[in-house]
């Protein structure tokens, strides 16, 4: 079977295109997925449909089993998803999240502290933004659900802390993949007096998207910025309506059963606690243990086993859940039917990731990257390269759905620009990147981190889509004008505090805009 590139053609935007747009259109992710995956596939066998279906089943198949082994990153995620269904099922039905929820309303009687509780959730757990998204959506959930939070909002506050966080920090899965291209890049640019790691730490200031996407959570959980659809979802979560229940129920969600048994807010903190423990003690053994010479921290989590730490977290997590639900006396019957619905309860998920991944495989071989990426090489003026490349790897993150795979493709070229045009723009313009690739993955309804932020929270997925847009975009125009001033005055933190300082203006407006309608409203009524 041949297989065709465009690499050169516009026509490999058709898939992810295809499949963006009749996702929001339809709000129909399977069906958007397949039929862009369809299409793409169609377009890499140049027409031929027998060859086509051939592919199609060949994709499938690397998902699980690729170059005559086990396909061990895509087992990993997927046995994870279960384990933390299982688990949190077990604590649903146990009574264990309704105890926390009980111990935690003592403490927490308010939206706005549940909120916040969330956000400082998201940032202090900053391994891994699957982890980050599944574990802090297991905790904070019967929290939010107290208070009346909707299940979009709760997505939101996941979803704009991990990523973000995981950019920002050399000590996650994300900091160790992008200072191992730094390193990379560094020697190919024969600047080896430059360490990746001081590199590393030296442009996260300058990754404007994720510092003010995190300071606008904050203002959002602080003041209740409720922006565009996110409004609707809130009203609705004050009368009870914490999701769509015309939709069906999302992924992630477990229905608790009163079992008459007396469970503590500790049966649901232990198993959380073990689960983060146990999580990052396995990311630094397998980093220490795939790595030579003297340990470091950096270098361990540079050639650790994300996926396989995230399976042995969630086999611990799940073993002190066992425990905890036996020492309760929960019935055996009881047990095994919420071990069952707890897998079940994550089976849609693991369906849209298989989607999604499968729509990375169709868009890797039609190299869509490599076309966007043909897009900057025009004549521009040096000022505008850093705003320049933020927008275009929004738009690859956005089109591909991997910010993973933004940063493999565009940092090379972001250092090849900056070095042929103004070494001095060299770390602003790959921060720029960074920062474009986790505003677009914000914004993909195919995006895997986006689908697991709506796992976690256990809300529907283009529920969360469209109502995360409004402020992924707000971030990314406030960050576009810093890059601007950043690219015109060589200046990192001018550029920020622009940025900064615009964000906080357009919250400031907003709120007096809803001062002003909520006045107006009272008057006539």
């Amino acid at each position: 079977m041949e297989l065709t590139s465009l690499a050169e053609s516009p026509l490999s935007l058709i898939p992810p295109v295809l499949a963006v747009f009749l996702a929001i259109i339809t709000r129909r992710v399977l069906l958007s997925l397949g039929l862009g995956i369809a299409v793409g596939a169609v377009l890499i066998v140049d027409f031929d449909l027998l060859h086509s279906m051939e592919y199609v089943g060949t994709t499938l198949l690397s998902l699980f089993w690729q170059d005559g082994a086990l396909n061990k990153w895509n087992i990993d995620i997927i046995v994870f998803l279960l384990l933390l269904g299982m688990m949190t099922c077990l604590m649903t039905f146990s009574g264990a999240t309704q105890a926390f929820a009980c111990w935690a309303a003592k403490r927490i009687n308010d939206q706005r502290g549940a909120k916040i509780l969330t956000v400082l959730l998201g940032i202090f757990i900053f391994i891994d933004d699957y982890f980050n998204s599944l574990a802090v959506g297991s905790i904070a959930r019967p929290i939010t659900d107290q208070n009346r939070i909707s299940r979009a909002k709760l997505a939101y506050l996941l979803d704009s802390t991990a990523a973000p966080m995981c950019v920002l920090m050399p000590i996650s899965s994300w900091g160790a993949y992008i200072i191992a291209i730094l390193g990379g890049l560094l020697a190919t640019h024969q600047l080896t007096d430059l360490n990746p790691l001081t590199v590393f730490m030296t442009m996260a200031p300058m990754n404007f998207y994720a510092v003010i996407a995190l300071l606008l959570v904050l203002l959002t959980a602080w003041f209740k910025l409720d922006l565009g659809p996110m409004k609707q979802h809130e009203q609705a979560a004050l009368t009870g309506q914490l999701y769509a229940k015309d939709k069906g129920t999302p992924a992630g969600e477990t229905l608790p059963k009163d079992q008459g048994v007396q469970a503590h807010m500790l049966d649901l903190l232990l198993p959380i606690l073990t689960l983060v423990g146990a999580t990052v003690f396995s990311l630094v053994y397998l980093g220490a243990k795939a790595s030579e010479g003297p340990f470091s921290l950096i270098e361990a989590f540079a050639n650790t086993d994300a996926t396989g730490a995230l399976v042995y977290g969630g086999l611990a997590g799940l073993g002190v859940t066992l425990v905890m639900v036996l020492r309760n006396q929960l019935p055996a019957n009881t047990l095994l039917g919420a071990l069952v619905t707890g897998a079940r309860s994550m089976l849609p998920a693991i369906v849209i990731l298989l989607f999604a991944w499968s729509m990375a495989s169709v868009i890797s071989q039609l190299e869509t990257g490599k076309y966007l990426a043909s897009l900057v090489t025009g004549n521009i003026s040096t000022a505008y390269i850093p705003a320049l490349l933020f927008l275009l790897a929004g738009f690859m993150a956005f089109a591909t759905g991997t910010s993973w795979g933004t940063f493999g493709i565009m940092l090379p070229i972001a250092a090849d620009l900056a070095m042929g045009a103004d070494t001095s723009l060299l770390l602003p313009a790959m921060a720029s990147v960074l920062a474009g690739a986790v505003f677009g993955d914000h914004c993909s309804p195919i995006s895997d981190t986006t689908i697991l932020s709506s796992t976690g929270a256990s809300c529907h997925h283009i529920d969360h889509v469209v109502t995360q847009l409004p402020y992924a975009l707000l971030a990314a125009k406030v960050s576009f004008v810093g890059y601007l001033v950043l690219g015109m005055s060589g200046s990192a933190w001018l550029g920020l505090g622009v940025a900064v300082a615009l964000m906080l203006l357009t919250v400031v407006g907003c709120l007096y805009q809803l001062k002003r309608s909520q006045a107006k409203l009272a008057q006539q009524n």
